[in-house]
């Protein structure tokens, strides 16, 4: 493995932190990007017993907004809840937008990482063929052996580059799949919460910051 690293030349570097940097970020998504500390299943349902319990205040807000994302997000809805549907929406749809450039953290530079590492494994060939035509040009095409070991050595960029250019890629797209999943699911919990309170007069929220409690009409 040395003896191939030093046989890529240099450009051979560059690549290696690449594979690094992207097994890296691979790793740390595949932990993030998890159902169960996006939006945990029964968020929702835990927030609607609070609300019938009287057990909403500031205290149960904070809890929620620690817990998960999706409970981030529910937390800003539940402040505005009593300023109409309106509000409530727009409070959770800018939460969310936050939550989402979170989710998204890391995976352009892994599209980076794939797009560029085959362009330095080119690279690296062109420079060593480069080399090879140079010796060509002052020693003549006597050793074939050596020519034929010169282009297997220039190639070997290439191949590193795709070696790592491809898993990154399609990481980079199973990511993305899964961002836009977890973004279904945040909508459609958030939306469930929206529905449940504004279609229920019984439920009246105070406002979480000061300490209020949710009461019954």
């Amino acid at each position: 493995m040395v003896e191939i690293i030093q046989a890529g030349g240099w450009l051979m570097l560059p690549i290696i932190l690449c594979s690094i940097v992207a097994i890296a970020i691979v790793i740390e998504r595949f932990w993030t990007l998890s159902v169960s500390r996006i939006a945990p299943r029964y968020t929702v349902g835990q927030v609607w017993t609070w609300l019938k319990n009287n057990e909403l205040d500031s205290s149960r807000l904070r809890e929620l907004r620690l817990a998960s994302p999706l409970g981030q997000i529910l937390a800003a809805g539940l402040v505005n809840a009593r300023q109409g549907r309106e509000l409530m929406q727009e409070s959770i749809e800018q939460t969310a937008a936050q939550v989402i450039h979170e989710m998204e953290r890391y995976l352009s530079t892994l599209g980076t990482i794939a797009a560029i590492t085959p362009l330095l494994g080119l690279l690296g060939t062109v420079i060593g063929m480069i080399r090879v035509f140079t010796e060509i040009m002052i020693q003549g095409t006597g050793n074939p052996n050596a020519l034929a070991g010169g282009i297997s050595e220039a190639l070997i960029t290439t191949a590193a580059g795709l070696t790592v250019a491809i898993p990154a890629y399609a990481f980079h797209r199973m990511f993305l799949r899964r961002v836009d999943t977890l973004v279904l699911a945040l909508e459609q919990e958030s939306a469930k919460l929206v529905d449940a309170l504004h279609s229920d007069r019984r439920v009246e929220l105070h406002d979480g910051n000061h300490g209020d409690r949710a009461k019954k009409d």
